[in-house]
């Protein structure tokens, strides 16, 4: 049950005066929470936060009043030149003056006598708005503020400017964000007050109020400590519920895998080269974690290319020297399919039986390879989240492999821990994750990186080009492919949409065709499985030179001849998906190069992102000038997947306060872990306030 403390936050925004549906629907659309699932309550107007602030105490005069500035001025009214008679399309104008000059204060469509009513002639007035200058005249339109000068107090020095949406004033907003702030409780302290004054961080009810009631600039800032001490928070919730999770997780518990390394060694021995120091490294970690009764969960990072799936094989061959069943699941069946194709021939060199199951094996066939799973006939099983339905019982599972870690969330993670007798886990990305993110989306796991490219990896040759030279670039096409060389083609649509106009993978396949005949293949996500792997097969025979495609070839498809990939419209990809992209040549013997084709003129963001690329190969630098082009949400692809985008936290900013978080966190679970203690039940607040329910849910489910 929550804590009825925070009844008043959890109360629909309905039951602010003045808000009724229509307001709701409106608040709904700049609330930084999801609300997928529920209405916008009291509680998600206080973090509504300003992305500004005007700055209403400049006050410069009127003759000193620059062009487009926003200023006060203190003004004696002279007249009033009321609209002419039956003609509505011109102003009405007030003409004041102070000790520097005069000005005009111009109106379109107002009432007169609402005008002498506000501006009374022979009156003081502060009117504060922005300027402009007609002929070196000036003036200013609709005036934000008119107050009388006696009372000056009632205007604000500094005014919070906050995101809004069409029929939505900024004065309707904040009236109902103050009213929110008025219902916020008495809340306990839930940080460390030690950490509070190192940090300078102020109480909650401070922190918000003065971000919504700025006395000065620096108050709304987001590296003021007022935004600081609720990124803070933020970020605390999210660690907490991530440790939660981890405990729980850790709590089933595993059992230590430990084998005599036979196995281990036949798989080294089929190896047509040794591992490199960082695959050495993570191996040495994942087999400390495998020794240790409690559960490993642990995240391995590596590059495009960098060896990643004979580490997780190698790791598999130590569950099946302890007599025990591994799993690995990918994102999609290529990959599936293809991991199949790397692991299953040095699998069985060692003796071991590997089997594939995704959604395309149909009744008997999956009738049988499910009672091989059951009976434990078979070791190792690679496949698709098909894996983890509830027709699947494994006969033993110690250690599941999840690939693509960031396709799949803390959800899925706890659906496989249901699997087995709570299975050891180790998780792949190639996506390369900055630290900062790395704690965010995965605070619960121990991280292993893959740092070097392995033995006999070529650099790739980078370019970009305008679109107005793609005959220059057909041309070259046609020299490598009469050379046996092969080239990835990749497009951004399937089809031509209406509203972007964009060459797609199906009308770049005609015009390629046209000019290369049958050998250019297509493949993309609108595909069936069977069908997209025929055009893999045809590719990878030499049928086919060139493969048209969309970026459903971006994660581990491994082609080593091929040695050109051409981006069409680079400057609509991410920088992360672009080096993912990249990756698929350079994997063979000869030197590769990826071509950037893009549509002039570049945006500011899009010329950095290929410069960026042109410049490095570096996956983790890469992905930290993403993260700062980007930010976190779209890195990880949480704006679909709801991960960790942050509502307040800013990655870019506040780096520093989730390593800390994340520290707290552990700490306080390690001490506290089922959040008993008087600052535990604080920190239940903390979850509910945040969205992080699910944590509290796991807490009373032991």
């Amino acid at each position: 049950m929550r804590p009825s403390i925070l009844d008043p936050l959890f109360a629909p925004i309905t039951s602010l005066d003045g808000i009724g549906g229509r307001l709701a629907d409106l608040f709904a659309k700049i609330v930084p929470a999801d609300l997928s699932d529920r209405e916008v309550r009291v509680g998600d107007l206080i973090f509504i936060l300003p992305h500004s602030v005007i700055d209403r105490s400049f006050r410069p005069g009127i003759a000193f009043a620059p062009e487009g500035a926003v200023v006060t001025l203190e003004v004696r009214i002279d007249r009033h030149q009321p609209v002419p008679r039956g003609r509505s399309n011109v102003p009405y104008r007030v003409f004041a003056h102070d000790e520097t000059g005069e000005i005009a204060l111009t109106f379109f469509h107002a009432k007169q006598a609402w005008i002498e009513k506000i501006l009374p002639v022979g009156e003081t007035e502060l009117v504060s708005g922005r300027m402009q200058w007609f002929n070196g005249r000036p003036s200013m339109v609709h005036p934000d503020y008119v107050v009388p000068a006696k009372d000056a107090i009632s205007l604000p020095p500094i005014e919070p400017v906050y995101p809004l949406t069409a029929g939505l004033s900024g004065k309707v907003l904040r009236r109902a964000i103050g009213q929110a702030l008025a219902r916020l409780p008495d809340l306990p302290e839930w940080l460390d007050p030690q950490f509070m004054r190192s940090r300078t961080l102020p109480p909650l009810r401070e922190a918000l109020y003065r971000l919504h009631n700025p006395r000065k600039v620096s108050d709304a800032d987001p590296e003021g400590s007022a935004w600081r001490r609720i990124a803070y928070d933020e970020f605390l919730a999210g660690q907490l519920s991530l440790a939660l999770v981890r405990q729980r997780v850790r709590k089933l518990s595993g059992r230590p895998l430990t084998g005599d390394g036979t196995i281990e060694t036949r798989i080294r021995q089929k190896l047509p080269y040794s591992l490199t120091a960082s695959q050495e490294k993570a191996l040495e970690e994942i087999y400390a974690d495998l020794a240790e009764p409690d559960r490993m969960l642990r995240l391995l990072q590596g590059d495009v290319g960098a060896g990643k799936t004979i580490v997780a094989l190698l790791a598999m061959a130590r569950a099946a020297e302890a007599g025990a069943q591994a799993a690995l699941m990918a994102p999609t069946e290529i990959l599936a399919r293809q991991h199949h194709a790397t692991i299953a021939p040095l699998a069985e060199a060692a003796g071991l039986r590997t089997t594939v199951l995704t959604g395309r094996e149909k009744g008997r066939e999956r009738e049988r390879i499910l009672e091989e799973i059951a009976d434990g006939t078979i070791n190792f099983v690679i496949g698709t989240h098909a894996l983890f339905q509830e027709s699947v019982r494994f006969h033993d599972l110690a250690l599941a492999v999840i690939d693509e870690q960031h396709r799949f969330g803390v959800h899925q993670r706890l659906a496989i821990t249901a699997k087995g007798n709570a299975p050891d886990m180790l998780v792949m990305t190639a996506t390369p994750i900055p630290r900062t993110l790395v704690l965010s989306a995965f605070g619960d796991m121990d991280v292993s990186r893959l740092t070097e490219k392995p033995a006999g990896r070529k650099s790739i040759r980078t370019v970009t080009l305008p679109m107005e030279r793609l005959g220059e670039l057909i041309s070259r096409i046609r020299d490598a492919v009469a050379t046996g060389q092969k080239v990835y083609w990749i497009c951004p649509l399937v089809e031509e949409s209406e509203e972007i106009r964009l060459m797609s993978a199906d009308d770049r396949h005609a015009s390629l065709q046209a000019e290369f005949g049958s050998t250019v293949g297509l493949v993309h996500g609108r595909m069936s499985g069977r069908e997209k792997d025929e055009a893999m097969r045809a590719f990878k025979a030499g049928e086919t030179r060139i493969l048209v495609g969309t970026t459903v070839i971006e994660v581990g498809v491994d082609v080593p001849d091929a040695t050109i990939i051409v981006i069409e419209h680079a400057e609509r990809f991410g920088l992360a998906q672009l080096h993912q992209l990249r990756g698929r040549v350079g994997r063979g013997d000869r030197s590769s190069s990826c071509v950037l084709l893009y549509k002039g003129p570049l945006g500011e963001i899009a010329r950095q992102r290929l410069d960026i690329l042109r410049q490095s190969e570096d996956g983790f630098r890469i992905a930290e000038e993403d993260l700062k082009l980007r930010g976190e949400g779209d890195l990880l692809g949480t704006r679909q997947s709801g991960s960790p985008g942050f509502r307040i936290a800013r990655i870019d900013l506040h780096a520093d306060l989730l390593e800390a978080a994340r520290d707290d966190a552990r700490l306080v679970v390690a001490r506290d872990p089922e959040l008993q203690s008087d600052r535990g039940k604080a920190l239940r607040l903390l979850l509910y306030l945040f969205g992080r329910d699910d944590a509290i849910r796991l807490l009373r489910a032991g």
